[in-house]
C-alpha cells in the first residue's frame, strides 16, 4: 500500500495503458488499480486479464475499482468501491474470503463502518484538490490521523497528492498514498515512481 498507483486513461498517449503500469511496476509500485469509467465490460475484461498477469509477474497486488464481476472474472486480488457503489457486506458475499476489498471513506465513523463490514483496506481523501474528481471535499490532516487511530486496518492517503505535498502527510500514521496524476501524467513514469516512493518511505517513517 506503499505507492498505490491508480489508473487514468486521460493520460495514454506514447505509452499504452500497459505499458505505463509496467513502468510504474519498475519504477516500484507496489499495488495497480486498474479503474476505468468509459471501456465496455468486454475491453474493461480484456485489459483487466492484461494488467492481471503484468501484476503477477511483478509480484504486486492488482486490485479493480467498482466492477465487482471484472474483479472476480479476472480474478484480481482485491476490488475497490466507494460509498456510492454496491455495500461491503454485499462484496463480501459475491467475491468470498480470498479477495481484499478497500473501502473509500470520509470519516471515522465510515471508516468503523467499512472495517465493520468486511473492509481489509481504506482509502482516505481527498487530501488535496484534485483535478481527478472536482466534486470532492477536502479532508483535514487531523481527520486522516482520526481514522489511522480508529482503525486496524490499512490506510491509505488518495486525492491531489504529488511530491510537493507527501511530506505534509507525515506523522498521521497512514500507511501509503494513492496516486493517479502524480504518477501517469508524468514525462517519465519509472523515474517518478521512484522518487514517489522515496517521499512515501520518509514520510510514513517520518
Amino acid at each position: 500500500m506503499l505507492l498505490y498507483a491508480v489508473t487514468d486513461r486521460a493520460w495514454v498517449g506514447e505509452q499504452s495503458l500497459y505499458e505505463q503500469v509496467e513502468s510504474a511496476l519498475k519504477g516500484g509500485a507496489t499495488c495497480i488499480q486498474l479503474r476505468e469509467k468509459e471501456l465496455n465490460d468486454e475491453d474493461f475484461l480484456a485489459e483487466a486479464l492484461e494488467i492481471a498477469a503484468l501484476c503477477k509477474r511483478y509480484d504486486v497486488s492488482f486490485i479493480i475499482n467498482d466492477h465487482v464481476d471484472i474483479a472476480i472474472q479476472s480474478k484480481a486480488d482485491g476490488i475497490h468501491v466507494g460509498q456510492e457503489d454496491m455495500p461491503v457486506a454485499q462484496v463480501r458475499e459475491k467475491v468470498g474470503n480470498d479477495m481484499i476489498i478497500g473501502v473509500s471513506v470520509s470519516s471515522p465513523e465510515e471508516a468503523l463502518e467499512a472495517v465493520r463490514n468486511g473492509a481489509d483496506y481504506l482509502g482516505v481523501g481527498s487530501m488535496f484538490s484534485t483535478s481527478t474528481k472536482l466534486d470532492v471535499n477536502i479532508l483535514s490532516k487531523k481527520t486522516l490521523s482520526e481514522i489511522c487511530t480508529a482503525v486496524d486496518v490499512p490506510v491509505v492517503a488518495i486525492g491531489g497528492i504529488s511530491k510537493a505535498n507527501i511530506s505534509q502527510l507525515s506523522c498521521t500514521g497512514v500507511d501509503g498514498v494513492a496516486l493517479v496524476s502524480a504518477i501517469f501524467s508524468a514525462e517519465n513514469i519509472e523515474d517518478e515512481c521512484r522518487l514517489l516512493r522515496s517521499l512515501s518511505e520518509k514520510m510514513v517513517n517520518a
